[in-house]
């Protein structure tokens, strides 16, 4: 698959990440001196958005001075990038109880959810957001070492954060997560969670655990949810999930034969479909409901269910 097929919500991002200017605070601190540097606001892990009109959402990118003179701290500043014009894009995160567009950020539009946002938003801006945001989510948690146990303060545009005692440096972390469609022929298996909306039926996932290859965590989590083995395993395509802070890597996986059962833990029902009844469901005319089109789930299905599952 190549580079450019940014198939799922949240991959695309456009940004250079130019990694290598993190390590030079004296140009850090350049672009956010520098007036034409843009800067992507969250405030409690909700991005400032704007309308426009029937085109949807767009990020509300504010100015590096402004920016400067709400951000609460130096904790609060992530370096997001470079753009086509390799001018920095960067953002910052703000928190309390009070919604700065009632005050600072007045007119410049309003905060809301990124899980909801996304399918409005351009999908390279949603891929910047969620990018700010797994970090932002990331640096909350980590503003005690797990080492020592003491404060942590920013380093390297906000990318990595060091203990002010031990000097032991945290990094954000990225939660892998298989996700995959269960397969026998020319049917397709879906599982359902009791705290899913009604009729919602999806693909299969669980988080990795150490020690583990990506094809032995989608043959295990298979086993435990539905009660079947796996014969095969077989790549589609990935995203990231910054809620907080996963990677979803879509399989496709042919399992031996057998009905199936759910564990009655992860999934309270499984259930096979044919080509033509998924082609129903993702047409809504099916009492089954399938996962809204920006999960990776809904991509799996419908290239599944369109025979370009490869």
């Amino acid at each position: 698959m190549p580079l450019s097929a940014a198939l799922n919500t949240f991959a695309g991002n456009p940004l250079d990440r130019a990694s290598y200017r993190r390590v030079d605070p004296e140009w850090i601190a350049a672009r956010r001196a520098d007036d034409t540097t843009l800067v992507a606001v969250f405030w409690n892990g909700l991005p400032l958005v704007k309308n426009v009109g029937d085109q949807g959402a767009r990020l509300s990118f504010i100015g590096a001075p402004m920016a400067e003179a709400i951000a609460e701290s130096e904790a609060r500043w992530v370096f997001l990038g470079l753009d086509a014009e390799e001018m920095a894009v960067f953002a910052i995160d703000l928190d309390g109880s009070a919604d700065p567009t009632a005050s600072a950020l007045l007119g410049h539009g309003q905060f809301g959810q990124l899980r909801e946002l996304a399918p409005q938003l351009p999908a390279q801006e949603a891929a910047m957001a969620a990018t700010g945001r797994a970090v932002f989510e990331w640096a909350r948690r980590a503003r005690f070492c797990g080492a020592c146990g003491n404060p942590t303060e920013p380093a390297e545009g906000g990318w990595k954060r060091v203990c002010t005692v031990c000097a032991h440096q945290h990094f954000p972390r990225t939660d892998p997560v298989v996700i995959m469609l269960p397969t026998q022929g020319e049917r397709c298996l879906l599982g359902r969670q009791a705290a899913w909306p009604p009729g919602r039926f999806s693909a299969l996932a669980g988080f990795m655990e150490p020690g583990e290859t990506i094809e032995e965590a989608c043959a295990r989590e298979i086993a435990e949810e539905a009660r079947l083995e796996t014969l095969s395993v077989r790549y589609h395509s990935s995203q990231p999930w910054p809620f907080p802070a996963n990677l979803m890597i879509g399989l496709f996986a042919e399992v031996a034969p057998g009905d199936g059962a759910p564990d009655q833990t992860e999934l309270e029902a499984v259930r096979w479909f044919t080509r033509p009844e998924i082609m129903e469901v993702l047409a809504g005319r099916h009492e089954v409901k399938p996962p809204p089109p920006s999960a990776i789930a809904h991509t799996l299905i419908r290239a599944w269910a369109e025979g370009s599952a490869g």
